[in-house]
């Protein structure tokens, strides 16, 4: 999980750094040098509510542990109206000194939030949290939809069946018509044909040859078992998107604002929200939110001495839903991002120019939400102009002259 810096500054006089497992919690508070209590709690929620009162008696204003799998959830969930929880990477706080134990580990993190030296991964609030589980499943359901129609192909391809030379859409309404019949016992082409639309530019010949197959019954077991699981996924899936539009009703001024930007749909538009919320001051700047979805060069120096500058993980969610927006951004003809796009392939490659414009894309959707504005491209001539200049300066600088642009 990527983080970004702490926003609060006041300095905490007492914290609570917490261990969290799926079956205990072990929980430090820190007043100061020396003055430490620690007390374990199983999970049950009668426990962490147990917690939750012993940190206020003690007069806990901050609350720090790691980002343990799914099980911080509850935790937090419990804590986050009395307390500013602060959930950090593991791997921050990993050099724990001495022997590890889970005592030693809250009270490393106790350590730590005293200190000042902690930094907080950004945490959504709980109405873009609930979307951000919606669009997750609902694009993780899209997925297996496509594996099984891939599995489809396959059946048929095991039973010599050869729609896909045949039908573009191997799943549209005629080849999905044809499997049925087919999964219900029908082999005879003849019969299989009157499923065919005018549209399709094969011969029937040709598709006749290509329905002439060796269907056993374990391929219609399966053909049949496959549909069904089909059948109930897209059921979910519309379930799901109604929804999430009603969940983003709140959010339709944001939606309306990011499909300004190339590139971004509908569907896009509500992924990044889901992602990164509406409230821009989580983030300190641009260069902050890039650096937490991963699409912004790395930075790796020692002795002077530059070395991996690959992007750091992020959340890769949404740099796979920026990254499929690049793709249709840099398909715009006469656009700035597209310019943009090749003028980088150039010295860059295609996929670190792809993440170029996947990061311009972030920062565009961060000043979209946080203003408020539509997107305004900018003007391509005036920076290949510019651009231009800069590189006939530097050549003639090159050559011993030195020209100042006007």
């Amino acid at each position: 999980m990527e983080t970004h810096e702490i926003k609060f500054h006041q300095t905490v006089s007492v914290g609570c750094g917490i261990d969290v497992h799926k079956a205990i919690i072990v929980a430090t508070i820190s007043k100061g040098q020396n003055n430490y209590q620690t007390r374990e709690f199983d999970a049950f929620t009668s426990s962490l509510t147990a917690l939750r009162d012993w940190c206020k008696q003690e007069g806990v204003t901050h609350v720090a542990m790691e980002s343990t799998g799914v099980y911080w959830k509850p935790v937090f969930n419990i804590l986050e109206e009395d307390f500013e929880v602060i959930l950090v990477n593991a791997r921050h706080v990993k050099n724990v000194p001495g022997q590890k134990t889970d005592k030693k580990d809250s009270k490393w993190l106790a350590k730590l939030l005293l200190a000042g030296l902690l930094k907080a991964s950004f945490i959504p609030p709980a109405d873009i949290r609930e979307l951000r589980d919606s669009v997750r499943y609902h694009q993780s359901q899209v997925q297996e939809v496509a594996r099984e129609k891939n599995r489809t192909l396959k059946i048929l391809e095991d039973a010599n069946i050869k729609l896909s030379m045949v039908l573009t859409d191997v799943l549209g309404s005629s080849g999905t018509k044809i499997i049925r019949d087919i999964a219900s016992g029908i082999t005879d082409p003849n019969v299989l044909l009157k499923h065919i639309h005018g549209n399709v530019k094969k011969s029937k010949e040709e598709i006749r040859k290509a329905l002439e197959g060796r269907v056993t019954n374990h391929h219609r077991f399966m053909l049949k078992l496959i549909l069904d699981g089909i059948d109930a996924r897209e059921r979910h899936i519309a379930t799901l998107e109604k929804h999430i539009d009603e969940q983003v009703v709140k959010y339709e001024t944001e939606i309306q604002l990011l499909q300004t930007i190339d590139g971004v749909g509908k569907d896009s538009a509500i992924s990044i929200i889901s992602e990164i919320g509406v409230n821009m001051d989580q983030f300190h700047d641009e260069q902050a939110i890039s650096s937490w979805a991963g699409v912004c060069p790395g930075s790796n120096e020692s002795a002077g001495k530059k070395k991996s500058v690959r992007t750091p993980k992020g959340n890769h969610r949404l740099k796979s839903c920026l990254t499929q927006c690049a793709w249709g951004a840099t398909r715009k003809k006469d656009s700035y991002l597209r310019a943009k796009y090749y003028d980088m392939i150039k010295h860059k490659g295609k996929k670190k120019a792809l993440v170029a414009i996947a990061r311009k894309l972030l920062v565009a959707a961060f000043f979209v939400i946080k203003r408020k504005e539509a997107y305004k491209e900018p003007a391509i001539k005036e920076i290949s102009r510019e651009k231009q200049i800069q590189k006939h300066l530097k050549k003639l600088a090159e050559l011993g002259l030195e020209i100042k642009a006007a």
